[in-house]
């Protein structure tokens, strides 16, 4: 299980990772397919600087993505060799008169693109947005992503290091 703002790196072939109920969380997933590491890590938030906690970088985009890249890399993952895809960002909850700013799962979507972009990463695939939310299960034997939501089953949302074929699953 990879709980709220945590991030978990194995070279078993045998783990899956999983991230159950992610609401507006945002996971995601990086996989080195030469040396077989998988890694994800379970976003709650997009941006720790209004928060200022250092004593748990899994919790915001800005600093999770790092995180697991530096856990990847110790692990022995070679950077040129990542690939990542992202599932979760809905909004669960809506008020009338609410704006962007209460949309988390939007934001959060936003600022995990943000840190892929400045690590040099862009996701193969990603199931993002929508109003309900999502467990995403991740085999580190094959990098595998499977994603069950409520309405649409569950369904494979990638197979990492696998030829490239970019997918974009529309939310509901």
């Amino acid at each position: 299980m990879v709980g709220m703002a945590e991030v978990h790196v194995t070279r078993d072939p045998t783990d899956v990772l999983m991230a159950l109920g992610l609401g507006s969380c945002i996971g995601v997933c990086l996989y080195d397919a030469e040396r077989k590491i998988a890694g994800m890590v379970h976003v709650v938030l997009p941006d720790s600087g209004a928060m200022g906690d250092t004593t748990h970088p899994g919790k915001y985009a800005d600093t999770g993505v790092p995180a697991l890249i530096a856990e990847m890399r110790r692990a022995g993952a070679k950077a040129a060799n990542l690939a990542a895809a992202i599932a979760g960002g809905a909004q669960l909850f809506s008020f009338a008169g609410s704006g962007p700013r209460l949309d988390i799962g939007g934001r959060n979507a936003e600022a995990v693109l943000a840190a892929l972009r400045r690590e040099g990463l862009a996701p193969v695939a990603r199931d993002v947005g929508g109003t309900c939310g999502r467990t995403v299960q991740f085999y580190a034997a094959d990098g595998r992503i499977n994603v069950k939501s409520i309405g649409r089953g569950q369904a494979e949302l990638a197979v990492l290091g696998a030829p490239s074929r970019a997918l974009e699953l529309q939310a509901a």
